[in-house]
C-alpha cells in the first residue's frame, strides 16, 4: 500500500502545498510514509485536473489518496463527482481525508470482509455529504459574488479585475511555441478561460 498526497488550490496565488505539513503528521502518526505528492492549482469545480488523474493513475490497487478536506478532492456539480469516484473505484483506491474521520478506518481494513466493507459503505456514505456540502459552498459563493458585483456594476462601482498583461503576453509566447494548453495551464497555474484568451489574441494578431 502507498499513500499518495494531494494538494489543491483554486489559483496560482494560493499555495497549494500549504497543508503538505499537516498530512506528513497525519502520516507519521500512524506509522505511514507517504510515497508521493501531487500539487495542482486548479478549481476543485473542475475534472480538468492533470495532477489528481496522474496520481490515480500512479495508483496500485489498495493505495491511499490522502487529502487535507473532501473539498480539496471535489466541488464538482452531481455527474462529474460520480464519474470521479467510478474513476477511483475501478483503481480500487481508498480516499482518505483529514477532516472524515469514518476514512482513517480505510488505513487498516485488512481485516474481515465484512468490516472492511462495511467502513468502505459508510465512509463512501460520509464522502457523498462532504462533496455535497463541498459543491453547495462553491455555488453558495458564486452566487453571492454574482449578486455582489451586479449590484456594483447598478451603483457604477464595478471595474472588473485588472487584466495581467505580462501574463497574458507569456501565455501567448509559450502557445507559440506549440506548448498544449494542459501545459502552458500547470507552467503558469493560468484558467482554461485566460489561455483561451490569450489564444484568441495570438489568432488575431497572426
Amino acid at each position: 500500500m502507498f499513500v499518495r498526497a494531494y494538494l489543491r488550490a483554486s489559483t496560482k496565488e494560493q499555495d497549494a502545498s500549504r497543508a503538505r505539513a499537516d498530512l506528513e503528521a497525519f502520516a507519521h502518526d500512524r506509522g505511514l510514509v507517504i510515497a508521493a505528492t501531487y500539487l495542482e492549482n486548479e478549481s476543485g469545480a473542475s475534472l480538468n485536473r492533470t495532477e489528481l488523474f496522474k496520481l490515480l493513475a500512479d495508483c496500485k490497487p489498495g493505495d491511499v489518496l490522502l487529502v487535507e478536506q473532501v473539498d480539496r478532492l471535489s466541488r464538482l456539480n452531481g455527474a462529474d463527482w460520480e464519474r470521479l469516484k467510478r474513476e477511483i473505484a475501478a483503481r480500487d483506491v481508498r480516499v482518505v481525508a483529514l477532516d472524515l474521520p469514518t476514512s482513517y478506518a480505510l488505513l487498516n481494513a485488512g481485516g474481515d470482509e465484512f468490516t472492511a466493507r462495511m467502513a468502505q459503505a459508510l465512509n463512501s456514505m460520509m464522502l457523498d455529504m462532504l462533496a455535497a456540502f463541498a459543491r453547495k459552498d462553491y455555488t453558495d459563493r458564486r452566487r453571492r459574488q454574482a449578486q455582489g458585483i451586479a449590484k456594483a456594476k447598478a451603483d457604477g462601482r464595478y471595474r472588473g479585475r485588472p487584466e495581467d498583461s505580462k501574463r497574458i503576453e507569456q501565455i501567448g509566447r509559450l502557445l507559440a511555441e506549440g506548448k498544449s494548453w494542459n501545459v502552458v495551464m500547470r507552467l503558469t497555474g493560468a484558467s482554461r478561460a485566460t489561455v483561451a484568451k490569450a489564444a484568441r489574441r495570438l489568432k488575431e494578431a497572426a
